[in-house]
This record gives C-alpha cells, structure tokens and sequence, in this order.
C-alpha cells in the first residue's frame, strides 16, 4: 500500500504546485482576495504532500510531530488571506467575474482529482494523510463558493465584498483544518508515548 500511496501523493504534489501557478497569477491579476487565498493554498497542499512523502517510512512518534508542525504550515493560507482582505479594504475594487469563475472551475477539477485520489488513503499513516485529504476536501468547497463569488459579482452585487468574505470563510476553514491535523497528531503523539 506505501508504494500506491507514494505515487498518490506524489500526483498530488505536482497538480497543487502546477495550479497554484496559475491561481496566483490570475488572484493578482484580477485583484481577488478569493483566489489569493485559494491559490496559496495550493502551494501549502503541495508543501504538505512533499513533506508527507519524505515522512512516510518514519515513526509513529515522529510522523505525529510532524503532524503537529503541518498544524502550523495549514495556518499560513488564513494569515496571508487576512493580510490580502486587509489590503482590499483599502482598494474595495471587485475582482473580474469571468476569469474568477473560470479559475475556480479549474481548482475544483484540480482539487476533486487530488481528494478522490487522497481518500481512499485517509486513514493511512494518521495525521498526515489526513491533513492532505482534509485539506484537498476543503479546497473543493472552498473552489465552489469562489464560484458562486463570481456568479454574484457578475449578476447581483458588483462589489469586491463577496470575493472579500469568501476569502475571510476559506481562511477560517483552513484554521479549522488545522485544529483538527493538530488534535490528530497530537493524539497520536500520546499514544506513541504510551506504547512505549
């Protein structure tokens, strides 16, 4: 099963890194807070499936601290959304509907793939593979609301408020993600701790 899961989780790495790519350069482009968020998510997927793959030959012990530290990596995508939201409160300028749809589409493609391939592997390896599977399953809620975000910019409210509040709403959802990798290794930690 380790080899099938290298390979999983090796595809994983290479479609997050190759849309964060893209994501981050039509967020910039288009000025959207949404995709900003959504974009450096994809880098910190990538990040975390790398991580994932060098850990799998390790401990118990040492693949839950690593579990707990991959907590901390999950947070980076809220902080820099908080700071992105609070730059756009400066410049409240709505992001183009059009491409901030079409560029969900596709991460929801990229993400959908990267969970059904994750799921199956959830419950191998603890904390790790679950920060990965966690995380491409949020990411495709988080592509769905980006959706809606330019779908109502473009024919309800052409403000940058929508893009900003689903920004804020993916942010909270990747802390919360974190709690929960963090619970995980940490439960494991104490386990390991207890078996020897």
């Amino acid at each position: 099963m380790t080899g099938t899961l290298n390979k999983a989780v090796r595809m994983v790495a290479i479609l997050n890194l190759a849309y964060f790519g893209i994501e981050f350069a039509v967020a910039v482009w288009i000025g959207s807070v949404s995709l900003f968020a959504d974009s450096i998510d994809f880098l910190e997927d990538a990040s975390v499936n790398l991580l994932i793959l060098v850990a799998l030959g390790w401990t118990v012990r040492n693949r839950a601290r690593l579990g707990m530290a991959l907590a901390g990596v999950l947070l980076i995508p809220a902080l820099a959304t908080l700071w992105t939201a609070w730059e756009k409160f400066n410049i409240p300028v709505p992001p183009a509907p059009v491409p901030l749809t079409l560029t969900a589409a596709g991460a929801i493609l990229v993400n959908l793939s990267c969970a059904l391939t994750l799921a199956r592997y959830r419950h191998h390896s603890g904390s790790l593979t679950r920060a990965a599977f966690l995380s491409a399953r949020n990411d495709v809620l988080a592509n769905v609301a980006i959706i809606a975000t330019g779908l109502v910019t473009a024919f309800v409210w052409n403000s940058a408020w929508p893009d900003i509040v689903i920004g804020l709403a993916i942010a909270v959802m990747n802390a919360d993600a974190a709690r929960e990798v963090f619970t995980a290794a940490r439960r494991e930690f104490a386990e390991s701790q207890i078996s020897n």
